[in-house]
């Protein structure tokens, strides 16, 4: 089976030491996404809507240079500190995914890699 590795040409990647994206055959499994924006600035300040915004938007792009899009995700997994506000998240969700397509779980965590950090969301993708 065939590995190809996601790593995008954001300049703060290389410190983090991972890949954004590994696909083997036809999954993909998105590493959890920020609201960094490609520069690594964290985007949208104390708003989970603007946060999760940003978040889906780094996802989808993940998943184009995987060769997916967000149709083919079959499962998210979000993590949210206390801070976060899961309506503003559900709504935005909804933008990204009109559709009720995928399996989910979202969990509470105490804190984040960085404290301005409202929510970090996983995928995993399908394609044909």
């Amino acid at each position: 089976m065939t590995r190809q590795v996601i790593i995008p040409d954001w300049p703060w990647n290389a410190t983090v030491g991972i890949a954004q994206a590994v696909r083997t055959g036809n999954t993909i499994h998105v590493s959890g996404q920020t609201a960094r924006d490609g520069e690594g600035n964290l985007i949208g300040g104390s708003s989970t809507a603007l946060q999760a915004r940003k978040v889906f938007e780094n996802i989808e792009y993940v998943l184009g240079l995987a060769g997916a899009s967000m149709t083919d995700v079959v499962k998210l997994t979000a993590f949210f500190t206390e801070g976060a506000e899961f309506s503003e998240y559900a709504s935005v969700r909804r933008e990204f995914f009109p559709e009720i397509t995928f399996a989910a779980t979202g969990l509470t965590v105490t804190a984040l890699a960085d404290s301005g950090m409202l929510l970090e969301v996983e995928a995993v993708a399908v394609v044909d």
